[in-house]
Order: C-alpha cells, then structure tokens, then sequence
C-alpha cells in the first residue's frame, strides 16, 4: 500500500473514531432510516441458519445485528476501521442479548481472514470511503466462499439525497471549500449510473443485480435536522470550522429555514436514494 493510501486511512480512522459518540446518540433514528437498505442487502445475501456472515464497515453494528437473528446456529463478523464504531456495535449487540456476533477492527482492503471464510460478505455504505475501492472489492472476493454472494450499498445522486445536500449546499454556498481529487472519498463517490456494477464485473464477479432504495429521512423540527447533521456529518463540521461565527450563524439560519420548507404533515421530510449491489463469486 502506497502512502497515499495510508494517510487516507489513519484520517479515515481518526475521522470515525471522532464522531462515534455522535453516531452512537443518533443510533435509534439511523437504525428505522437505514433498515431497508439492510433488509435488501441480507436478502440478496441469500443467508441460511448456520451461516456466516463478514459484515465490512459495519460501523455502529448494522446489517450485521439483523442478520444475527437470522444466522442463529452460524455466525457474524463485523468490521471497522474505526475501534470506537465498533465498542458501540459491541454494545448494541449486548443489549439486544446477541451472542453470536463477533468485531474485529481492521481494513476492508487488508482483513486478517483466510482464503474462503465466509457464505456471504455485506458492506453497507462502506465503499465510498475506502482508500481503494477495487482493493476493498477483491479483498472482500478473497474472503468469501465459491458461490457466496457479496452486497454492497452505495448513495446514489446528490441530487435525490436533499438530507445530505439540504446542509452541505448551503455550505459550499458560504465557504471557499476546496475541490476534492477526482475519486478521492467522500459520500457520493460511487453515485454515478452503473459505478457500482462496472466495479463488480470488472472483478469477475457474475450475476451482478443493481437496485435502487428510497426513502424519506424524517426529523421533529429543522432543529433536530441541524444537529444530527452536526453531530454525525464529519464534512458539514469540517465545513462550518472554515467559516466565522456570523457565516456559521447564515448557514445554519438558512439551513433551518429550507429544512422548514420541507415539511408536511408537522415533521421535515428529506429525501434519499440509495444503490445496491450484489453478485456472485465464481
């Protein structure tokens, strides 16, 4: 691995490690957002009772926590860069009085997994931050069983993900933000049409399906839309640090304002699509 490689890594672990907390405060409400995106994945995994299941980038736990309760005479390994991500996975595991899932902090282009290991291997919203996306894909081909099945999710367009942009458009608006390398991480890197499925058949893995999720995240008031976004949005607080204090008191006006726009029926309403994909290894 280059040094390149490495430094967006240790970032990328200091970054998740940073905001754990917050992801943690916010479980419950991403836990109902996000479970449809789980709930494709576990089914394009085709999983029976005694398999088990890699879970990369599994962060806070989950689809890994789900599936448990469907693998109960197998298992589940959950990963993460991130070693605070994954004492709260850990956590929420005992909670639930799951004993069957097991973490291990490390990767997803370097796991410390033998050849063949695993029935099936998930990755929800994991890829869009790897330092090398192909590298993550073969790594996680290396691991699996012939015939296992590997599924992944990916945001699809800024443009049907108003959640996201609603704050961090308001931002770029107010802040001289430079512009990310081309391919460089970040939350839309994988967005573009047949992204996900080109990776995936360039890495010879067969019956590739995409599809398309969506869904509305919803908050009580424009409030709780701004500090969920600032308590688990690495880049909307690394945005709003370039700002003063009266640029930082416009954008979060605004913001709350078009958070306001957008609701009905007494709660805000904000739009997101996601893309999964899933396919065989030989």
């Amino acid at each position: 691995m280059n040094e390149q490689h490495n430094q967006i890594r240790d970032q990328q672990r200091q970054t998740w490690d940073e905001f754990s907390p917050g992801w943690q405060k916010w479980d419950d409400l991403v836990l109902g957002w996000l479970a449809p995106v789980g709930e494709e994945l576990l089914r394009n995994a085709r999983l029976n009772h005694d398999s088990h299941l890699l879970d990369v980038a599994a962060g806070t736990g989950e689809p890994g926590l789900t599936a448990a309760a469907i693998v109960k005479n197998g298992k589940v390994t959950i990963t993460d860069l991130s070693e605070g991500m994954l004492r709260v996975a850990a956590e929420n595991a005992t909670r639930r009085g799951v004993t069957n899932l097991y973490t291990r902090q490390c990767e997803a282009g370097s796991m410390p997994f033998d050849d063949d290991s695993f029935d099936a291997v998930t990755c929800r919203f994991g890829f869009m931050f790897f330092p090398d996306i192909h590298l993550g894909l073969k790594e996680m081909m290396r691991v699996a069983k012939p015939g296992a099945r590997i599924c992944a999710a990916v945001w699809g367009a800024p443009a049907k993900n108003a959640w996201a942009t609603t704050v961090m458009s308001t931002i770029t608006e107010h802040v001289d933000l430079p512009a990310p390398p081309p391919g460089a991480p970040g939350l839309f890197r994988c967005a573009a049409a047949g992204y996900m499925v080109d990776a995936y058949q360039q890495a010879g893995l067969n019956n590739v399906v995409e599809t398309e999720i969506e869904g509305e995240l919803v908050f009580h008031t424009p409030e709780q839309y701004w500090s969920f976004m600032t308590e688990v949005a690495a880049p909307v607080v690394s945005g709003l640090a370039k700002a003063d204090e009266a640029t930082r008191e416009k954008i979060q006006g605004i913001v709350l304002e078009r958070a306001q726009q957008s609701m009905k029926d007494g709660k805000v309403r904000l739009r997101w699509s996601a893309t999964t994909v899933s396919g065989e290894k030989n």
